[in-house]
């Protein structure tokens, strides 16, 4: 009975409680980072979507995407039109998606529940979360090879450090340290919240581009111009059974693939906009502009490295480290590299804490409301990363690595239905109240899934999981209709499940559809929002009803004194 009563008292501490006058309920469906955001919480104005994006952009992968494709026999022109294409779309689908969060201003976990119902929303929810899990991890340790680079910089011995672990782990003492004080340094700012990341945002995206603009000065003015990696041309391998059109259609959902987690959930943040604006200002001059930019940084910092030290340097880690010998050059060498590992360093640093760690504590909320917060859910998806292990991953699983980045196989069926069902099937009409409810809702379907969404999601990915399978085997003569249809995966896989989720809709149509709340119970809604909404304000609506329970009580009154006169 003790250990009854004990357990009772802990859980009731750790549970969430919200404030309900704000309109903060707590239950098995919702909490204060599920509810539609008020307008108090939505600070994000055009610089923090800039900023959020740059340092999206403003990192060590996106550096080397030119690689990618001039490995494959690419020129670099044609590398660049992939970029500039991948980079369009990825902005183009980005807003598309994110829309319903500016409009009805939830997030990725609530907005799956009227296309998934309730239940069915924990489809899509836990391939995000083990996403989330997965890329913390790896970022943790690739953010790890940098601060790694910033101590050698400080202390050259450390480059020569012994390696202590045992031959059986595939790693070495050096790198394990750097990721140690990576995930180290990162985890206070876990505690920061969304709404309050305008300050970091603005510091480490101008610091990195900053940096990074320095790197490709220094570069250019010690190499007297771009190195010959410059002028590469077309150069497909006489063996290459694809010509240079399937290649950059390749490249191409190679990009969007790429950051197709990023998309799905979009509305996470977009939720925080001030206004719609803001939003697709920041997300188009960064996630294309910038984007752009720092791949053509990269290049040309690339190519002019190569003229100076008669090698290719992708890696931005190991070109710093040959830029101070490794920790044995000049005072001045290792200054200069300590701050540009730094800003690269705190690029990936942030990137991970806001688009792995905190959308993977989002989307924990969606499961375990009451509860798991986002600070929570992001303090879970920080301490996964030891056990994710991703020194096993980076170091030994490189076919695992290549199917995590192929992802998108999955997810790009799951964008597909979003989209139909939002702009489509209910015109971008949501019923807020029945998000959070399964009496009475619209979005409950049968025990609480969508089944119409299923074949379609299964649909969508179909085609193409075969040629991921044969690409990841790395098969010398793979079925070429197979290998087509993966490389263009990403848009196969949104058209599909888009038309099947909209035929069985046709064929089997649901009610409530382009239905909405009339009255905005949850204070979600500006004046301005709810009059373009044709929603009623929840002061207006009290007032609305105050004023019908007086004209009902006249009604009563008039017919009462209408009976004693008929008595009479």
């Amino acid at each position: 009975m003790a250990l009854r009563y004990r357990f009772q008292k802990l859980r009731e501490k750790v549970q969430l409680h919200g404030d309900n006058e704000q309109h903060e309920q707590t239950d098995s469906w919702s909490n204060r980072d599920l509810i539609p955001l008020p307008p108090a919480r939505r600070t994000w104005g055009w610089f923090h979507f800039f900023g959020y994006w740059a340092i999206s952009s403003l990192n060590i992968s996106n550096w080397q995407t030119p690689n990618s494709f001039l490995t494959l026999g690419l020129s670099v022109g044609q590398s660049m039109l992939i970029i500039v294409l991948g980079r369009l779309l990825i902005a183009g689908f980005s807003v598309l998606i994110a829309w319903c969060g500016l409009e009805w201003h939830i997030g990725f976990t609530v907005q799956n529940r009227y296309t998934w119902g309730m239940r069915g929303s924990y489809i899509p929810l836990l391939q995000r979360i083990l996403l989330n899990f997965i890329w913390t991890a790896v970022q943790c340790w690739n953010g790890g090879r940098l601060i790694a680079v910033c101590i050698t910089a400080i202390w050259p011995s450390f480059a020569r450090i012994p390696n202590t672990l045992s031959a059986s782990m595939p790693t070495t003492t050096y790198q394990f340290v750097g990721f140690i004080l990576f995930w180290t340094f990162s985890t206070p700012f876990l505690l920061i919240r969304p709404e309050k990341f305008k300050l970091p945002f603005q510091v480490i995206s101008l610091y990195c581009g900053i940096g990074m603009l320095c790197m490709m000065t220094w570069a250019l003015a010690t190499a007297n111009g771009v190195g010959p990696l410059w002028s590469t041309g077309t150069a497909i391998p006489s063996t290459s059974m694809w010509n240079s059109s399937w290649l950059i259609m390749s490249g191409i959902n190679q990009m969007i693939g790429g950051i197709a987690a990023g998309i799905t959930n979009g509305s996470d943040f977009s939720r925080y906009s001030r206004s719609p604006s803001h939003y697709v200002g920041g997300t188009i001059a960064s996630a294309w502009i910038v984007g752009i930019m720092v791949s053509f940084i990269g290049l040309v910092t690339t190519s002019a490295a190569q003229k100076i030290y008669g090698e290719v340097y992708w890696n931005p880690p190991d070109l710093l480290m040959v830029m101070m010998d490794s920790g044995n050059g000049s005072s001045k060498a290792r200054a200069g590299v300590f701050f540009l590992s730094l800003g690269f360093a705190l690029t990936a640093m942030f990137e991970n804490i806001c688009g792995n760690a905190v959308a993977g504590g989002i989307d924990l909320a969606g499961l375990f409301p009451h509860y798991i917060n986002i600070r929570r859910g992001a303090i879970i998806t920080f301490i996964a990363a030891w056990v994710v292990q991703p020194w096993q991953l980076i170091n030994k699983a490189t076919t695992f690595i290549q199917v995590l980045s192929s992802f998108s196989v999955f997810l790009a069926p799951i964008i597909g239905v979003m989209a139909t069902d939002y702009y489509i099937l209910r015109s971008r009409k949501v019923k807020l109240s029945h998000l959070y409810r399964t009496q009475d809702s619209d979005y409950w379907y049968w025990h609480g899934v969508n089944w119409r969404v299923i074949p379609a999601w299964l649909g969508g990915w179909a085609p193409t999981v075969g040629g991921l399978v044969v690409t990841v085997q790395g098969k010398a003569n793979p079925p070429r209709g197979l290998v087509e249809l993966y490389y263009m995966a990403f848009l196969i896989g949104f058209f599909v499940s888009s038309t099947i989720f909209l035929v069985l809709n046709k064929i089997f149509p649901r009610g409530g559809m382009g239905e909405y709340d009339e009255v905005d119970i949850y204070g979600t809604f500006t004046a301005k929002e709810a009059a373009r909404l044709g929603v009623v304000g929840l002061d207006d609506a009290g007032d609305v009803i105050e004023g019908v329970e007086r004209a009902a009580d006249v009604e009563d009154k008039k017919g009462t004194t209408e009976e004693v006169v008929e008595k009479n």
